[in-house]
């Protein structure tokens, strides 16, 4: 099944927001519903493809036969851009100005190798295509003729050590049927991002992608022990031991390189035995600050749990988690900071570690709110998606950012990134919410992930670009990197630029050129294009 074209996920879970949250968006922000409605796929009319039809042919004889390169109009859309707000509304007011020239479909990793070969030849563009989830630009290069590479077809589990608790995925599998191989045989991979149903493998690792889990299984690129990387000029193949000291390590110039490098065909990965137990809680702390201390404790001393996240006063008052409820605690004035934590593990560890974090969080002033909220939050954990859909169709603007830090720099960078959205959209009138929590945790700092909703006013993406582009300079001014999770894309190369310096550039631009000469892998994602 193909995911919505013009929104997220699954088209049979999307809901309108209920009328008490409507009146809410038009009471705090002012949101106008939309009077003119998007267009219906089958009304969008593309241009014939102006890639030489030898070209064409070529590529169906790479990959097996003219059905796996497709040109209909359905397929382009479905593959034009991410799915980020501005991707998203663009696409809603019919804008396709960055649909591929086709979608070729390999089966292997020969076939990639041949279509960028013939790619090559015939001065296409490549653009890897995974889950079609990026959310920063990623999927939409600077050079318009170009062709999106499915990895759809390369969807299988390879091998399996359970002695070395290894497994080889291919790229275009996605995350739920590989969590479902793999525990046909006991085992998980413990990576469940937001993007979690939809994304894929491949993209994981080009991405340097986190999941909700981190705390305790790591972000996806402490799992990667191995990759094999397909460039115009060749193969790459990197991971013949757990640890290696035999040079600077090539998994980490392929992991977070977002296909401008190559298109990544397998991937190697630890892998962990299903946990027997799972037990989520809710906590309570009078502040982020408190909060924030309390999860810097546990992530620096222990014991860790498996899922440590902590929504501030605004998010946990607005409680985004429950669509039908959002608002609901807007009349207290207790609400404080919910913290969600999380273990698993066999029952005795799970029961163990459970009990000694709860004595460092009540120590930190925490008070448990028992597991309701954390089993809330487990069942909703990949729905906010599809609210920010919801409210789209209904007027308001939503959108994401996130960013990391060390932990001495948390408090600054919270209060920057908060001044420069709220400052910057509130120029068109009313002031945005603006929510934030701490995401993914580590000994020496943690994340910080913002959500920000407000009127989409006469034209939604220019105002958003402006206080995107305050909230990237409040980040790099305040000490944070400007990607945790996200990765780079195009939205964020320009910062990304000033944050690694023009040596590391230029030394990231000589890889390019020896591994892409002609500059076809998804030209102006990551680096500047020459």
């Amino acid at each position: 099944m193909d995911m919505l074209w013009n929104g997220w996920g699954d088209p049979a879970k999307a809901a309108p927001l209920p009328d008490t949250v409507t009146g809410l968006l038009r009471d705090l922000l002012g949101v106008k519903p939309h009077t003119t409605p998007a267009p219906a796929l089958e009304d969008i009319r593309l241009p014939e493809p102006t890639a030489d039809p030898a070209a064409l042919k070529s590529l169906a004889e790479a990959v097996g036969g003219a059905d796996h390169v497709r040109t209909d109009a359905e397929s382009r859309i479905r593959h034009t851009r991410g799915k980020s707000t501005p991707d998203l509304l663009r696409l809603r007011t019919g804008d396709v100005s960055d649909v591929p020239q086709a979608v070729v479909l390999p089966a292997s990793h020969d076939e990639v190798l041949t279509v960028l070969k013939t790619c090559a030849a015939h001065g296409l563009a490549v653009v890897p295509f995974g889950g079609g989830t990026s959310v920063v630009g990623g999927l939409a290069p600077e050079r318009r003729a170009f062709v999106a590479l499915d990895l759809r077809r390369m969807n299988g589990l390879l091998d399996l050590d359970p002695v070395s608790r290894t497994a080889v995925l291919q790229p275009g599998l996605r995350a739920p049927e590989a969590e479902a191989l793999l525990a046909e045989r006991g085992f998980t991979l413990g990576h469940f991002p937001q993007s979690f149903e939809w994304a894929t493998i491949g993209g994981f690792a080009a991405a340097r992608s986190s999941g909700q889990a981190s705390a305790g299984y790591g972000r996806f690129d402490e799992m990667v022990l191995g990759l094999t990387l397909a460039t115009p000029e060749g193969t790459i193949e990197t991971g013949r031991a757990p640890r290696s000291a035999a040079g600077p390590d090539l998994r980490q110039l392929i992991l977070g390189s977002e296909g401008a490098f190559g298109v990544i065909t397998s991937v190697t990965v630890r892998i962990r035995p299903l946990p027997e137990a799972r037990i989520y809680e809710g906590w309570r702390f009078a502040s982020f600050e408190e909060g924030a201390a309390a999860l810097r404790r546990l992530a620096q001393d222990g014991p860790r749990p498996t899922v440590l996240r902590l929504s501030d006063e605004t998010e946990t008052l607005i409680g985004l988690a429950q669509p039908d409820a959002i608002g609901a605690g807007l009349a207290r004035s207790d609400a404080g900071c919910q913290a969600i934590a999380g273990y698993e593990g066999t029952a005795e560890e799970t029961a163990q570690r459970r009990e000694q974090a709860a004595a460092v969080l009540r120590a930190a002033g925490g008070t448990l709110l028992g597991a309701e909220p954390g089993e809330r939050w487990a069942h909703g954990r990949y729905s906010a998606p599809y609210l920010r859909d919801a409210l789209l169709d209904a007027g308001a603007f939503a959108e994401t950012l996130e960013t990391a830090a060390f932990w001495s720099r948390i408090p600054a960078l919270y209060a920057a990134v908060r001044t420069a959205l709220t400052d910057t959209l509130t120029e068109t009138g009313t002031p945005p919410l603006v929510m934030c929590h701490i995401s993914h945790v580590y000994e020496n700092g943690a994340s910080l992930y913002f959500t920000v909703v407000s009127a989409q006013g006469e034209d939604a993406v220019a105002h958003w670009t402006r206080a995107k582009h305050a909230a990237n300079d409040a980040v790099l001014a305040a000490g944070g990197t400007i990607s945790h999770h996200h990765g780079v894309g195009t939205d964020h190369r320009d910062w990304y630029v000033k944050e690694a310096g023009e040596l590391g550039i230029e030394a990231l631009r000589a890889v390019k050129r020896r591994l892409d000469p002609e500059g076809l892998l998804n030209p102006g994602v990551l680096l500047p294009t020459d």
